[in-house]
């Protein structure tokens, strides 16, 4: 006798049990995500740090060739010269023989091909009476000049990926670790975004950029920056004793001082570990806006990113003068300020971690177009006293 075999009809799931499913899915990406972002954001973190490490052996090779001087572009006694760049240069110039032989170094970009013809060339900022423009970007820092981001408050501080510098990284301005992986704007502009070319890639020295609005043909700044006080002699920045024992503080121009641009070795650092070194220029932690409205004519198609000293929150990845990385907050450095301050109460009110009686005013560098108004502080590039001085105190 045959037997036929039959079976039951399949079931499906009920729509609750669709619902349970997707909304515990949804919960699962829910909660992974973010730790996913966080994670992500870490590793960034970790490669900016690895950046400035390597950059901090780089300080030490430039050291071990230049007697423990410190990166400079500039002449130790430009200051006998005159009393000012306008002055200074010319006259360096033509105690040197005058013409292009006798004009003062500029910073060297590196060698490589000229964007559109493909002539292979040296690309340098000339020094010299014709372009009086370039004379500021030898100094640490500009501090009488407004016209910002052309020159005022520019400076060597900013051109660490200049030639000078990076034939003791790889030879090449656009290194990868010239640039920290959250800096987003910056980054798009070497990877090609407003150029369809990724400078990273370039096989020279140096890659040529298609010309920028108002600035021509610009570099993509390097996203760490030097300390410009620390750059500078002691004393441009240093705090003074007058002979009634009163303390005045702190700024000197630095022509005024036969050895103002004297780079200062790295044995004089006072305080190495807690004086900064290097660090991320722009706000990359905890960001919450990325252009400032407050600065017009932005380096980045109009766009120029808040700085570090910008929020509360801001905490850059930092190389100290012992050669430990890390993170700073700025408001980690506004509490040091502040302990000083209270310290020092018969002092002036300029008197702190930072200089307050520069050209650049009290509220130091750019601290007028912050994003909030409360975050004050301009450690790293106005630290009192410069390498000798600190940015914190320990806790």
């Amino acid at each position: 006798m045959s037997r036929t075999r039959t079976h039951a009809p399949g079931r499906g799931f009920t729509i609750i049990e669709l619902l349970v499913v997707v909304s515990i899915i949804a919960l699962l990406i829910g909660i992974l995500l973010p730790a996913i972002g966080r994670a992500r954001d870490q590793a960034k973190q970790t490669a900016s740090l690895a950046n400035l490490r390597n950059l901090a052996t780089a300080h030490g090779s430039y050291a071990a060739e230049w007697n423990d001087r410190q990166f400079t572009l500039i002449n130790d006694n430009l200051g006998q010269y005159g009393n000012d760049a306008n002055q200074a240069f010319p006259a360096f110039n033509q105690s040197n023989g005058g013409g292009e032989a006798g004009s003062h170094p500029g910073p060297s970009l590196g060698w490589g091909y000229e964007d559109g013809n493909g002539v292979y060339r040296l690309f340098y900022y000339r020094s010299n009476v014709a372009v009086p423009a370039n004379f500021r970007l030898n100094e640490p820092i500009v501090f009488d000049g407004s016209n910002f981001p052309v020159n005022g408050y520019f400076g060597s501080f900013r051109l660490i990926n200049c030639a000078q510098f990076n034939q003791y990284v790889s030879g090449k301005f656009y290194d990868k670790v010239f640039y920290a992986p959250k800096d987003t704007i910056v980054l798009n502009s070497v990877e090609g975004g407003d150029s369809g070319y990724n400078c990273f890639d370039d096989p020279g020295e140096y890659c040529d950029r298609p010309p920028l609005p108002g600035f021509g043909d610009a570099p993509t700044w390097s996203s760490y920056v030097l300390s410009p006080a620390a750059m500078f002699n002691p004393q441009v920045l240093g705090l003074r004793k007058l002979g009634d024992g009163q303390i005045i503080g702190g700024y000197k121009n630095p022509y005024s001082l036969a050895g103002g641009f004297r780079s200062p070795s790295f044995g004089q650092a006072r305080y190495p570990d807690l004086k900064t070194h290097m660090i991320e220029h722009h706000w990359l932690q905890n960001r919450r806006a990325e252009c400032n409205p407050g600065i017009t004519g932005g380096t980045y198609g109009g766009c120029e990113p808040y700085y570090y000293n910008a929020a509360w929150e801001s905490t850059p990845m930092t190389l100290f003068y012992d050669g430990h990385v890390g993170s700073v907050d700025a408001r980690k450095a506004m509490r040091s300020d502040g302990r000083v301050r209270q310290q020092l109460p018969a002092f002036p009110a300029n008197v702190g971690l930072w200089s307050r009686d520069t050209p650049f005013g009290e509220d130091g560098y750019f601290s007028d177009v912050r994003y909030e108004t409360g975050c004050r502080t301009s450690f790293h590039v106005l630290t009192t006293d410069g390498i000798l001085g600190r940015d914190l105190v320990a806790e």
